[in-house]
């Protein structure tokens, strides 16, 4: 356990150490665009980390829940328990962040720690962070995006709906098959299924948040249309010369 704890705090120290060389790089970007850029870089990082272990390494989360870790998927929670705990220690002193998102942090660092500790359930922990980081990137570009001055583009249009496929397709439909798998399997302990139920419940707030944007973006986007459309059709009636025998 001293060689974990050992290694969480290296993981910690580093991305505040990346943190900081961003900071100094970008130094008339603010604070937010080197955190965000963390952000990324640790999402992609994760993501291709996490889609190793499962499809390649294994075992497979779905039907080998309550395992016991592989050193892979030790160090894979290890990078992201450093990052998380950077990140969340961030949203507190800058206060940039909602309550939902400061819960769905406290549970993720909190599921890392047991798995740690109980040295099982690798398989699943890697599969949740798999599934709550893989749509991280998109997050990012949409925010660096709106900072440059290019969301209201072909790009941001791109972004948004992958981003509303993902979350939809990924957090929500493939995280319900494997929460089932959780649940139904007699090995995870069940502080283990409870943190599960209480990832997939947060992923469902985060879902009616991102419905109702995707509503008002696609109304807004509906309503220009039309009015585009209106204003072309008047055009072409105000702008016609009747024929003149």
């Amino acid at each position: 356990m001293t060689s974990l704890t050992l290694e969480v705090a290296c993981s910690l120290i580093g991305w505040i150490a990346l943190y900081a060389s961003f900071c100094h790089l970008n130094a008339r970007r603010g604070y937010e665009w080197s955190c965000r850029l963390v952000t990324l870089l640790h999402g992609i990082l994760i993501v291709c980390l996490t889609a190793y272990i499962g499809f390649i390494e294994g075992p497979w989360p779905f039907t080998s829940p309550g395992s016991e870790n592989t050193p892979l998927q030790v160090q894979a929670m290890v990078l992201s328990l450093g990052y998380f705990i950077f990140d969340m220690c961030w949203c507190i002193y800058f206060q940039t962040e909602g309550g939902v998102m400061l819960a769905h942090h406290t549970f993720s660092i909190l599921g890392i720690l047991l798995a740690l500790w109980l040295g099982e359930s690798g398989p699943e922990v890697s599969a949740v962070l798999f599934g709550s980081e893989i749509t991280n990137p998109l997050l990012q570009a949409r925010w660096f995006l709106r900072k440059t001055g290019r969301y209201d583009s072909l790009a941001g249009d791109v972004v948004d709906l992958l981003f509303v496929l993902l979350f939809a397709g990924v957090r929500i439909g493939v995280g319900a098959c494997m929460l089932g798998c959780e649940l139904a399997s007699p090995r995870p302990r069940l502080v283990i299924k409870v943190g599960g139920v209480a990832m997939y419940v947060l992923s469902w707030i985060f879902m009616v948040d991102i419905g109702r944007f995707a509503y008002r973006k696609s109304s807004a986007k509906y309503r220009r249309w039309r009015a585009s459309r209106s204003g072309a059709a008047g055009a072409d009636t105000n702008g016609h010369a009747g024929k003149v025998d």
